[in-house]
């Protein structure tokens, strides 16, 4: 039995048959193929979880939900990270695997769990291509206990040093919120629940999270 799935999480077994019969063929068609699914924050019935799924274009995107006793394979953004694929890509001068490549030390040493979402986390993932020369690095790190504006800002000034965008998400046990937004010193900030975002002045509180 896997773990109950988490946000950007990667999921295998959702099959064509099991879509809503208003779902784009090209969904169809991807599944057909043994794509994986990503995780989505948004509410789901006891049992199930939702999840969207991704085509070959960048706005081919379906949301649905899927059985989690249909999963067959599980990937977190964090084994994508351990796993280092990166180093072995077949384009690693494309600034996102540049970046990826400086930054992944760095973050090891932050004592915090970390993982790799977005397009290239899918591609290291599943082996289909995602990635372009212009791609975001997207990241995720697991803030289970409160981290300081100070700490954040730090965070931001290594990845203004590295040749893609980097767009970090600070996932708390309520939410999550970028990291740039913590770090600029905004009294309220965007939190993004399973219920919808929610501007709060404290991500890490639960009276807040849940209001």
């Amino acid at each position: 039995m896997y773990p109950t799935p988490r946000p950007h999480d990667l999921l295998w077994g959702l099959r064509s048959e099991h879509l809503a019969q208003e779902a784009p063929a090209w969904a169809r068609a991807a599944l057909g193929g043994h794509v994986p699914v990503v995780v989505r924050r948004a509410p789901a019935e006891s049992g199930w979880v939702a999840v969207g799924i991704r085509g070959t274009a960048r706005e081919q995107r379906h949301a649905t939900w899927m059985r989690v006793s249909d999963v067959s394979h599980r990937v977190s953004p964090q084994a994508v990270a351990r796993a280092g694929r990166w180093r072995s890509h077949a384009q690693p001068h494309w600034p996102a695997l540049r970046a990826l490549s400086q930054l992944a030390p760095r973050l090891d040493t932050l004592g915090l769990a970390w993982g790799v979402t977005g397009s290239l986390g899918f591609e290291l993932a599943s082996g289909l291509s995602a990635v372009h020369p212009a791609s975001d690095l997207d990241l995720l790190v697991r803030a289970p206990l409160p981290l300081s504006r100070a700490w954040a800002q730090n965070l931001c000034e290594w990845f203004d040093g590295v040749p893609a965008r980097v767009d970090l998400q600070l996932e708390t046990p309520y939410g999550a919120l970028a990291l740039r937004e913590w770090a600029s010193g905004a009294t309220r900030v965007m939190l993004k629940r399973e219920a919808g975002p929610v501007l709060v002045g404290d991500p890490w509180a639960a009276e807040q999270a849940v209001a």
